[in-house]
């Protein structure tokens, strides 16, 4: 059986980077911790740390480029992840990078 692809470690720096800098500039005032990232295998589940408590706002397969990553909402109600779901606010952020699925996540489970 083919092993499934992983997110090699250059771009997990990239992507922490670009976490990193979407929290200091967007959660800075609110006094919220922030975005992190979970990675596994081609998957990094983009989590956010609201006062103290973790909670997962989607997840994002990659595809081999920075700016095309697959998006998939997590739905509280089933609680899984759905990249079938387009009815939740911030959806016309989703655009295949890090930052639109961060700034999809802020207006999909605003703190």
């Amino acid at each position: 059986m083919p092993q499934k692809p992983s997110i090699p470690p250059e771009i997990q720096a990239e992507v922490q980077k670009l976490i990193d800098k979407f929290n200091h500039d967007d959660f800075k005032e609110l006094g919220i911790i922030g975005y992190f990232a979970r990675f596994k295998s081609n998957y990094f589940y983009l989590d956010r740390d609201d006062l103290g408590k973790p909670s997962p706002i989607c997840r994002l397969k990659w595809n081999g480029k920075m700016d095309d990553w697959d998006f998939a909402i997590y739905m509280y109600s089933d609680n899984r992840y759905d990249s079938e779901e387009w009815s939740f606010p911030g959806t016309k952020f989703v655009d295949g990078t890090v930052t639109g699925a961060m700034k999809a996540g802020m207006k999909a489970y605003e703190s």
